[in-house]
């Protein structure tokens, strides 16, 4: 399977140009069985992201375009009265998929943003009292735009701790904005690449993440990190203990994506500043904060 995860990355990377370690956090995030939130500027791939994996994976793929006007049943799906038969018939809507990428989730209002976050958590949708499961594997890739662009809808802290990552891709280094610039069309790319994985390798592979081992030294480390966080003058709040176990997933999936069936403690150390950074409010809001900010933040927890 790891080669398989090395082709899927490959293969990820030969479109979305430049973004090896983007890459491989979105797919520990899809191994762990969470879903993942990227907040960038438009039309630096984040669209093109959750295509290729799709379409890597095997995965049947949705998109949605949140707007300011869509409505709940947009998204989840309605029943509609068929004439010929006299009975309501339900028509699923887009949320019934494999992949779904929520496209600018933060232009869409609060009540219409809240039925998706409800499928995501729960993994089905009630729609006029009947309850419809959603398809295996479910994986949500919303984007959001930067809170200070016109017509968002900053997401909640309870809302955001829905999402066990958050990336950000940025813009290409020169090298690769050149090779973007000179190559071919990226949709054309898209068209030609073929699934590497079905949907029943990656929920083998699921399992085998769930399945990893973690020492007694691993979970004192990851504890020692949640009591830090509690305890520092940076935040507001520390970290929930919910926050603890998306930790010890988003480290089993990268120890997994990079061979190994045991996590240590490097591991927790590279998916941390993905995991905790929307889930810290910080005592003085600093909008420069980033990845190397948030390790900083933790570097006196010693490493076992």
């Amino acid at each position: 399977m790891y080669s398989l995860l090395e082709q899927v990355v490959t293969a990820t990377g030969n479109i979305v140009l430049g973004k090896e370690r983007q890459i491989r956090l979105a797919l520990a995030c899809l191994l762990a069985r969470g879903h993942l939130l990227i907040e960038d500027l438009p039309g630096v791939g984040k669209t093109t992201l959750a295509h290729v994996l799709a379409t890597a994976l095997g995965l049947r793929f949705n998109r949605i375009q949140f707007t300011a006007d869509l409505l709940p049943a947009d998204i989840l799906g309605i029943s509609i009265y068929e004439r010929e038969s006299g009975e309501f018939q339900f028509h699923p809507g887009p949320v019934f998929a494999q992949l779904i990428l929520a496209d600018e989730i933060n232009r869409a209002s609060p009540k219409t943003q809240s039925a998706l976050l409800e499928a995501m958590e729960e993994q089905q949708v009630t729609i006029e009292g009947a309850t419809r499961p959603l398809p295996e594997p479910f994986f949500v890739i919303a984007t959001q735009n930067p809170i200070n662009q016109v017509g968002t809808f900053p997401l909640p802290e309870s809302q955001l701790d829905r999402f066990l990552m958050r990336i950000e891709l940025g813009y290409p280094d020169r090298a690769a904005e050149r090779l973007l610039l000179a190559g071919r069309e990226r949709r054309e790319l898209v068209a030609e690449l073929r699934p590497l994985l079905d949907a029943g390798q990656l929920q083998a592979a699921q399992n085998a993440v769930r399945r990893l081992k973690t020492s007694d030294a691993l979970l004192d480390y990851v504890q020692a990190l949640l009591d830090h966080s509690r305890r520092s003058p940076h935040f507001l709040a520390g970290l929930s203990p919910r926050a603890g176990l998306a930790l010890l997933q988003g480290a089993r999936a990268w120890a997994y994506i990079n061979g190994r069936d045991y996590v240590v403690p490097e591991d927790v150390q590279e998916v941390l500043p993905y995991i905790v950074g929307h889930r810290l409010q910080a005592v003085r809001d600093d909008p420069g904060r980033g990845p190397a900010q948030i390790t900083a933040w933790f570097q006196e927890v010693a490493i076992p």
